[in-house]
């Protein structure tokens, strides 16, 4: 009867033991990781320092703090981001500055905080505002002058 359990015990430990080895070995083998985004390209309306169509380039410097550049039809603009999340793909509140217009088109130029709304793929939409720094002469104008504006964009990003 005791070379029976103690049959029944070597069967028990060694099964254990192989089966402890094959975990690790499917565990502990490395699995390959892509390298996350750190750029990032958005065309649409409104963008490039809001113009009709534009496209701007954000570039990471850490996790979360970014900036951008972008242009497009008589329009520049730049910024500072900070994400609410790391990585390129996240929402994020922009610190940025506008610029309508150029010689006789020139209608203003702006600067201001924003929320950029980011979705996990491609849409991206952005909301703020502006305080007018100087008019140009295609700046209309009206009975009432504001000091500010809002500002608005929508379009798609594409992380490189």
């Amino acid at each position: 009867m005791k070379k029976i359990h103690l049959l029944i015990a070597c069967c028990l430990a060694t099964t254990f033991s192989f089966a402890q080895n094959v975990v690790d070995t499917v565990y502990t083998t490395p699995l390959y990781k892509p390298v996350p985004a750190t750029k990032a390209i958005t065309v649409g309306f409104l963008q490039g320092g809001g113009s009709l169509i534009g496209g701007d380039l954000e570039i990471l410097l850490s996790d979360r703090l970014g900036i951008q550049g972008g242009m497009g039809m008589f329009a520049y603009g730049f910024g500072l981001n900070y994400h609410l999340k790391p990585g390129i793909s996240s929402s994020f509140l922009s610190f940025g500055y506008w610029h309508q217009g150029l010689g006789s088109t020139f209608v203003q130029s702006l600067v201001g905080p924003s929320f950029v709304f980011r979705a996990k793929k491609i849409f991206t939409a952005q909301i703020g505002l502006g305080a007018i720094l100087q008019r140009g002469p295609a700046y209309v104008t009206s009975d009432v002058e504001v000091p500010m504006i809002l500002t608005y964009s929508i379009g798609l990003y594409f992380p490189i």
